[in-house]
């Protein structure tokens, strides 16, 4: 219940309204023109460590492509047949999409112009990375790369994070840490190796958050595709 308040007859509130002076509809406002460009092409990077779902993503995106009545091209790198020797990209559970294998991206250029959506799946492979992303898309390509951003020693891949400034959008995406359960954000090597691309899956490589990385290196089950 709110009380009520009387006020005196001769009560006059010193608090007027501000006003604010707008231009009459006939005054004249600056205009300038814009100029209208051709479709533009776009780079949308995927990065993350290793099970954190980077491949699973791109599928989706270029599903979405093709739904759309888009001319899309996949290519996989020809290293890595961890899943599948054939001309598919596949995930760590089995989502799998056809796929040109190839050793560098200079390889479809020849080709790639015949289509509209270019997705690059484990992108940290390729030395000519960048330079084929930066040519598509100036080309007005939608380019949509895949790849590890760090090595298993938290270094980066410079042919990746190099892309950073020349893309529209990066996504880095999580994994469930294979010690503790939390957010992964790292790869940890645990085979005795130094070799920066040693092609493995969960026999090699646990997703691991910062406080387990520096743990004694241990194998542990259940490093699954999120």
């Amino acid at each position: 219940m709110f009380a009520a308040v009387n006020l005196p007859s001769n009560f006059h509130s010193s608090m007027s309204p501000s006003c604010v002076s707008l231009p009459s509809s006939s005054a004249k406002m600056p205009t300038r023109s814009l100029r209208r460009h051709a479709p533009q092409g776009e780079l949308q990077l995927i990065i993350g460590p290793m099970f954190s779902g980077k491949t699973t993503e791109l599928i989706r995106r270029m599903r979405r492509f093709h739904h759309a009545q888009l001319k899309c091209l996949v290519v996989r790198a020809v290293i890595d047949e961890r899943y599948t020797k054939d001309d598919l990209v596949s995930t760590h559970d089995k989502q799998m999409i056809p796929a040109t294998p190839v050793r560098r991206l200079a390889e479809v250029n020849e080709v790639f112009r015949q289509y509209d959506v270019i997705g690059i799946d484990e992108g940290h492979f390729y030395p000519d990375l960048d330079a084929f992303c930066d040519m598509a898309a100036d080309e007005g390509k939608i380019v949509i790369v895949a790849a590890l951003d760090g090595t298993f020693e938290r270094k980066p891949f410079p042919q990746v994070c190099g892309l950073i400034p020349q893309a529209e959008s990066v996504t880095k995406l999580s994994a469930v840490c294979a010690v503790c359960g939390t957010d992964a954000a790292f790869t940890r090597r645990i085979v005795n190796s130094t070799a920066i691309e040693l092609v493995g899956g969960s026999e090699m490589y646990q997703p691991v958050c910062r406080a387990c990385f520096t743990l004694p290196q241990k194998a542990e089950d259940g490093a699954e595709s999120s």
